[in-house]
């Protein structure tokens, strides 16, 4: 799988916090070992919910979370197999977006580009593991929604609830805008 230049990689990993690095670190080599030529969506949830406390506290109980986590196993021995060299789509985002950096799929850019956009309007420097979550169950068609329902989490729920939390915490400057970015993967001009 195509790695980001190392300047991209530091202008990444200072807008995620040092856990939510991890995740994505895990998530690529676990595209890498599945023979995945792109990070998707269910490789994000796969990582988020094994590193990551916030994320599995985030899931209506422990029985929830371990039924996500088995049909996410599954994914290598069968269930995800028809996924194997697909380029994930969703439908939300054209599969070929240009300037996109190598490596991603669209759905899984679009998450982590909500998740960074989230993490901004709250104020945060640096986008947590709750915020990818939350824009990886926003979409419908993506393939950590198709794995959450799966496995009976009700995808729109959650990113409610945790919108609702999250709004509960909000700073006094709700929606404040923050400044301009980038877009995820693509370096400062």
């Amino acid at each position: 799988m195509p790695e980001a230049p190392a300047a991209l990689r530091a202008d990444l990993d200072a807008r995620l916090t040092v856990e939510l690095a991890s995740v994505v670190s895990g998530a690529r080599r676990r595209a890498h070992r599945d023979g995945d030529g792109q990070i998707d969506t269910a490789h994000l949830l796969h990582s988020l919910i094994e590193s990551d406390p916030e994320v599995r506290d985030a899931f209506a109980s422990g029985p929830q979370v371990a039924r996500v986590l088995g049909y996410l196993v599954q994914r290598s021995i069968g269930y995800g197999l028809r996924w194997q060299g697909t380029v994930e789509d969703s439908g939300a985002v054209p599969v070929v977006v240009p300037g996109a950096p190598a490596g991603w799929s669209p759905p899984a850019l679009t998450a982590m580009e909500r998740a960074l956009d989230r993490a901004a309007r709250r104020g945060a420097k640096a986008a947590s593991g709750t915020d990818l979550l939350v824009a990886l169950a926003a979409d419908p068609e993506c393939r950590a929604v198709e794995v959450l329902t799966r496995a009976g989490t009700d995808a729109a729920e959650l990113a409610a609830r945790l919108g609702r939390a999250a709004a509960q915490d909000a700073y006094a400057d709700d929606g404040a805008d923050t400044g301009e970015r980038p877009p995820f993967g693509q370096e400062p001009p």
